[in-house]
């Protein structure tokens, strides 16, 4: 059977990527018109430009989004959004699940990808790990966002997570700067990302639901420095839960909700 729908998904994987290649070609001359208004102004037009490509080519290839609230969201304050990285397709996937405003802190490698690298280095906050002041460059110009009145969203566990358990270790830095600027974090869930594109190939886009589910906001109100560990693992805890109810497809049989 496996070998019988194998044409059919690798019919609908290349028109997936021929829409995608179109619709880049589309955007990029008005992202380019809209880098001429500035980091604050045009980035958020850049931002809405990205909205209405993913409005267009997710629908189009058949995958169609819905957020799940658990809790209400103030639409007057700025989060630090962090969320749970475990597929290509997470990049449209935020611009579907956040409809305001918003800087998205993402690798500095996929810039360097042709014409996909021009839109992505002009829509979101590139980090390069590699060097220290580059890390930190990326933090100085998050927290100069935040007092902009702009919300940003972070994926903390860094890189894909590539293994059977709900979430991969995080990093320090969303809950150091949430801490030190005093923004709540705002935890979310990409729930379906792994089924409809497997981080392992690109040929395993498929069709289907995406949802993204929106949990309790947590307050950092009068949190220090020292307390970006006990943030960090709360915030993990949380999410890690909440990925173990909903039954993530990638969750080994093994792991149980504690």
């Amino acid at each position: 059977m496996k070998f019988l729908l194998a044409p059919i998904r690798i019919i609908y994987c290349l028109y997936a990527f021929f829409l995608f290649l179109v619709l880049m070609l589309i955007a990029a001359p008005i992202v380019f018109f809209c880098s001429f208004f500035g980091k604050i102004r045009g980035g958020n037009m850049i931002f809405k430009v990205c909205t209405f490509w993913a409005d267009i080519w997710l629908p189009l290839i058949g995958i169609f989004h819905r957020n799940i609230r658990e809790s209400s969201q103030d639409p007057r304050k700025q989060y630090i959004y962090v969320a749970n990285h475990i597929s290509y397709l997470d990049a449209p996937i935020v611009v579907k699940t956040i409809r305001h405003p918003v800087r998205i802190l993402g690798k500095v490698e996929m810039s360097y990808v042709p014409l996909f690298g021009f839109i992505y280095r002009n829509a979101i906050i590139t980090v390069d790990r590699s060097h220290a002041s580059k890390r930190a460059n990326s933090v100085r110009i998050l927290k100069s966002v935040l007092k902009r009145n702009i919300s940003i969203f972070m994926f903390p566990e860094g890189t894909f997570n590539e293994t059977n358990k709900p979430l991969k270790e995080f990093y320090d830095g969303a809950f150091r700067i949430a801490i030190e600027t005093q923004t709540p974090v705002m935890p979310v869930l990409f729930l379906d990302a792994y089924d409809r594109l497997h981080y392992g190939s690109v040929l395993s886009l498929t069709p289907g639901i995406s949802r993204s589910l929106f949990l309790e906001e947590i307050s950092v109100e009068g949190l220090t420095l020292r307390d970006v560990q006990m943030l960090k693992q709360k915030t993990f805890d949380i999410m890690e839960q909440a990925l173990l109810r909903y039954r993530a497809s990638w969750i080994s049989s093994d792991v149980k909700v504690s």
